[in-house]
């Protein structure tokens, strides 16, 4: 190989631009000349390729976002956007590629493989966690450590204030974001779509709570790709709970902002070298991952499309803590 071309796609993760400047760097090690592709499939169809090297990923590494920007191209998957995008990684002289972010930017690096043949390797980045053959997905971490710091500043006015809040988060369709940060935050009760609670449980555990001398409580909730969810799960709790005075807070995109975790800086590091070295060494159409803290690599055929399964002993010592 003579040049892997990198880019981002989909809803940005903390840690893109540390990953981005390890396969850069990783490149330049190895002789070879990285190319970064600005705004994901959007700009491969669109021709939007720059040479890379050493000194264009300098004071990246602990920035949020991404340098080469990202967007979502309905275009790539049609035959036509694909086949430009082929042509121009083509004509850029592009060997491989290395593709950065979740579920929507992994499948249609495999379809891309699939019908081009042009090698490539998937580095899982995203805040929601939701891809198996990962223990975590970059971003995941600093996702929850700026949740975890926001529900901190909420308990205060709870507190003083004799109030029950439902805290939103983000997370798409999987509570992993919702759980952790849940259980770091010492929140009363936790609503992920991948366990069921229902309106009189939730009542329940919030008048356990109110007789074991709570002066507030929190919910947490996880968006699960359902616009006003939180604001229904708490009008449905203020008509036969009323003790506290009920708010609802939407932490929103700020939890994929900002500066990345140490771990996730580390993590993205050791799967930028990683995606670099598996492509030299002749693998394609994988996502790098981490398992057990071992490097993996795993067919995207086997990852894609299948449900990430939630830790039933988080949701077992939630419930245990929550008293």
């Amino acid at each position: 190989m003579k040049k892997i071309g990198v880019f981002t796609s989909g809803g940005d993760a903390p840690g893109m631009n540390a990953a981005i400047r390890a396969v850069v760097r990783s490149c330049v090690y190895y002789g070879i000349t990285p190319v970064g592709i600005k705004r994901g499939y959007d700009g491969m169809i669109r021709g939007d390729f720059e040479n890379l090297g050493p000194r264009s990923v300098s004071n990246i590494i602990q920035q949020g976002g991404t340098m080469l920007k990202s967007a979502r191209s309905k275009e790539f998957m049609t035959e036509e956007g694909m086949e430009r995008a082929y042509q121009n990684v083509y004509r850029n002289g592009v060997d491989g590629l290395v593709a950065i972010g979740g579920n929507g930017t992994l499948t249609g690096a495999h379809l891309f493989q699939e019908r081009h043949g042009v090698p490539v390797v998937g580095i899982p980045a995203t805040i929601d966690n939701d891809l198996i053959g990962t223990d975590f997905t970059l971003g995941y971490d600093t996702a929850t450590n700026y949740v975890v710091e926001a529900i901190d500043v909420i308990r205060n006015t709870a507190s003083s204030h004799n109030r029950l809040f439902f805290i939103e988060v983000m997370g798409r369709h999987a509570g992993f974001i919702a759980l952790r940060s849940a259980i770091a935050a010492g929140a009363e009760a936790t609503l992920i779509p991948e366990k069921d609670t229902p309106i009189d449980e939730l009542v329940g555990i919030l008048e356990e709570g109110l007789h074991n001398n709570k002066s507030s409580s929190l919910v947490i909730v996880a968006e699960a790709g359902e616009s006003g969810r939180t604001f229904k799960i708490a009008e449905a709790v203020q008509e036969r709970f009323q003790y506290y005075d009920t708010k609802v807070t939407i932490l929103g995109h700020l939890q994929r902002g900002g500066s990345p975790t140490c771990f996730d800086r580390v993590f993205a590091s050791r799967l930028g070298v990683a995606a670099v070295e598996a492509l030299l060494a002749g693998k394609s159409d994988i996502m790098i991952g981490r398992e057990a803290k071992v490097i993996t690599y795993n067919p995207l055929s086997e990852v894609l499309g299948k449900e990430k399964p939630i830790d039933d002993e988080l949701i077992r010592v939630s419930k245990i803590l929550a008293i």
